[in-house]
């Protein structure tokens, strides 16, 4: 058995996702602090390239996007369950709405001027300088676009009230039930987000429903967790063994076959490629092997959705 280690840092967004995802799990986990910015040499020796925050890893098995995260949690531990049996699609559906459009949304009002300054009140300007440019990095070479301040404010009042609506029923408390479920930590996130400067936060505040439950959901805590190195982190994936591969079929409608060298990337932003032999491609994962001078042989796991595959 190996610990779970999660590589992220406090700020992140989808960080606070995975950290309520293992609260709800009643996990305990190790916390590896890494940079915000690029370069991240510690991350990027195990996943190959893949810089976005954050990344769960299992020994030598690493697992890119919350995504993927979410359900690897739900193999990990079955209950509390993330994906409700009888709502599976709704549960997958409105998380990824959550995990695109809700928080692209959210992503624009943050970075409005005013929030930015109260966020980055104690922080040197130069490193404000470099957090701008690495997230201009970040989002070229995307499919995706930052969406326009004035549009952002336009369509927040309509997503809000959306949520208002779900949320207004007397017999549930959660987006699809009594209990919290993967739509309820994707839509979180976001919203925790825009809670952070007094600038965005009336944002969330101004909905009273929203409000409400969202501090029901942030309620349930990181789990149970302790520190450890970068350092360590990479030791651990060079001394492990990459766990026995799905025993379900190989599946890509695009001709890859198991063994090929590919590239895969995010469509959306931080599409960094990530170079390795394809061993294995489900309706719901991809598989990559590469090999690291510092952390050995590891696979990377990659959520289908969102992602592509091109040959090498």
């Amino acid at each position: 058995m190996h610990d779970l280690i999660l590589h992220h840092y406090p700020a992140s967004p989808f960080a606070e996702k995975a950290r309520l995802l293992l609260g709800f799990k009643q996990l305990s986990w190790r916390s590896v602090t890494i940079p915000p910015v690029m370069p991240k040499p510690d991350l990027t020796a195990l996943t190959g390239g893949y810089r976005r925050t954050p990344v769960l890893q299992i020994g030598a098995d690493i697992y890119c996007d919350t995504a993927l995260i979410a359900r690897r949690l739900d193999a990990e531990k079955a209950t509390p369950v993330l994906f409700p049996e009888d709502q599976q699609f709704v549960a997958a559906a409105l998380a990824h709405w959550a995990d695109t459009v809700l928080f692209l949304h959210a992503v624009s009002l943050v970075f409005q001027p005013e929030s930015m300054a109260q966020r980055f009140a104690q922080v040197p300007p130069e490193f404000v300088k470099i957090f701008s440019k690495d997230r201009v990095q970040l989002f070229s070479g995307g499919s995706v676009s930052a969406i326009p301040l004035e549009q952002a404010k336009s369509h927040w009042p309509l997503l809000m009230a959306r949520l208002q609506q779900q949320l207004a029923r007397d017999d549930e408390e959660f987006l699809l039930g009594n209990a919290p479920c993967i739509a309820d930590f994707a839509v979180a996130h976001g919203l925790w987000f825009l809670k952070a400067t007094p600038v965005t936060a009336p944002l969330v505040d101004d909905y009273p429903e929203v409000s409400a439950w969202l501090s029901k959901v942030l309620g349930v805590g990181h789990g149970s967790y302790s520190e450890l190195s970068a350092h360590d982190a990479v030791e651990i994936a060079h001394k492990a063994t990459p766990a026995p591969l799905p025993e379900t079929a190989f599946v890509d409608p695009n001709g890859f076959q198991a063994g090929q060298p590919v590239v895969i990337r995010a469509v959306d932003y931080g599409t960094d490629p990530v170079e390795g032999e394809l061993l294995y491609a489900g309706l719901e994962e991809l598989i990559l092997r590469r090999e690291d001078e510092r952390a050995g042989l590891v696979h990377v796991h990659f959520p289908r959705l969102g992602y592509r595959i091109e040959a090498r």
